[in-house]
């Protein structure tokens, strides 16, 4: 849902709040314009924006944008006020007052407070903040509560809550097209995702190649895709980095034209994400996905995968192949070099092709370990490449995962995109 920002205007003012919205249209065109009725019909008459009305000031309009500010649905109010013609003293108009006053909102009671106060907005940061209420295990109102206080004073904040009959992906794709639609030289608009790694992969994938930064602030089980770029996990923290600024690209990835911007798994990685169910992890947390690997450990039947890269075609006997494009060392099946490098251009792929159960276990502890010292340790039933576009095929066809996501496609087609991601980031140090 936008932010909303009051317009009233006394009879004598109308004409003047016509003028300030036509000179401000662009920017006041990002929030919903939430009005008393006879400023809202002038207002409407004289440009195309959105305008919701309240009830008319006599019937208690002014009270009712009062209580939206309450509740923080209103932003800032602009009340052109005629203190010559009408008492100020008007009991309604003192309780809109206080209100504001109590709770901080911007207030403008003339044209050049509401230019001042324009203008001051202008050269904020729009962010549009997509909040999953049901990630995690926290308390989510307390988690939107601190969100709000670390990022509000920095950045025109826009809220959105994810709903269960409506895909992130739609509310991401709305947000980017307000952000383009308002884009402008100096414009530094950006997305925010709240929420489990299955949200934040697909806001993230959504921005895709479009420029626009996206903040992570993980309030997931695992948070694998801020741990793999080495992003704050406290919630404050990332927060604060947001604020801050400061960005770094990485690399993305298409799974057969899915935007991919953490790794995908065919056999082994696919059955363990789809049998830690959403009640595993509530009551165990990460250990759900320990669990469901030690499970598939002893279920997983090998395949045939053909693989297709650099003109090459390699036939292998497996359980699994893992594609990352960036990964956790929690993700033990992509840690074939003992380090996934997000910006290098080049996807990892791992593919075990142990014959019996010893070499299975041998070949996982070399994984292990690999994830323990960042470093490649050899095992000669071990494949490891780095490429840029690949080509996979199963017989028969195994369930593939994207990012956390259950799918099924074969063959399996994945294109590396070289800074394809920017990401709120704090400083690298060397």
């Amino acid at each position: 849902m936008p932010n909303s920002i009051a317009l009233i205007a006394h009879e004598s003012k109308k004409n003047d709040i016509v003028t300030l919205v036509q000179r401000y249209h662009s920017l006041l065109n990002r929030y919903l314009i939430v009005a008393t009725p006879d400023t809202g019909k002038w207002i409407q008459d004289a440009t195309n924006l959105t305008v919701e009305t309240v009830v008319s000031e006599a019937d208690g309009g002014l009270l009712q944008i009062a209580a939206r500010l309450v509740s923080s649905e209103v932003v800032g109010v602009i009340f052109l006020m005629d203190t010559i013609n009408v008492p100020s003293q008007l009991p309604d108009v003192q309780a809109l007052l206080r209100v504001c006053n109590r709770y901080e909102v911007p207030l403008a009671t003339n044209i050049a407070t509401a230019e001042l106060a324009i203008q001051g907005v202008a050269k904020r940061r729009d962010a549009y903040l997509i909040f999953n209420p049901i990630a995690g295990q926290g308390n989510p109102d307390r988690d939107l509560a601190l969100i709000q206080k670390i990022l509000e004073p920095q950045m025109n904040l826009h809220i959105i809550l994810t709903q269960p009959d409506i895909d992130p992906v739609e509310q991401a794709k709305e947000a980017i097209t307000a952000i383009q639609s308002a884009q402008s030289e100096d414009s530094t608009a950006c997305i925010i995702a709240s929420g489990g790694d299955g949200t934040v992969s697909a806001i993230a994938g959504t921005t895709l190649e479009t420029g626009i930064p996206v903040g992570i602030i993980p309030r997931g089980t695992a948070n694998a895709f801020v741990v793999a770029l080495g992003l704050p996990t406290d919630l404050k923290r990332a927060c604060e980095t947001i604020a801050a600024g400061n960005t770094r690209m990485v690399d993305a990835a298409y799974c057969n034209d899915i935007p991919m911007v953490l790794l995908a798994g065919v056999g082994f990685e696919a059955q363990m994400v789809n049998n830690a169910s959403r009640e595993l992890k509530n009551r165990i947390g990460t250990l759900a996905y320990v669990l469901s690997a030690a499970q598939q450990f002893f279920a997983q039947k090998d395949f045939n995968a053909t693989v297709e890269l650099d003109g090459q075609v390699l036939e292998f006997k497996t359980g699994a192949v893992t594609i990352a494009n960036a990964a956790p060392p929690s993700s033990i099946s992509a840690q074939g070099f003992g380090a996934v490098i997000p910006d290098d251009g080049l996807l990892e792929v791992t593919i075990p092709t142990s014959k019996t159960l010893l070499q299975d276990i041998n070949t996982s502890a070399t994984l292990l370990a690999s994830a323990l010292v960042k470093t490649q340790f050899e095992d000669r039933n071990l494949v490891c490449l780095r490429t840029h576009q690949l080509k996979v095929t199963t017989d028969p066809p195994q369930t593939l995962v994207v990012d956390g996501e259950v799918l099924e496609a074969n063959p399996i087609e994945f294109i590396c995109v070289p800074k394809g991601l920017t990401v709120f980031s704090p400083l690298l140090t060397t």
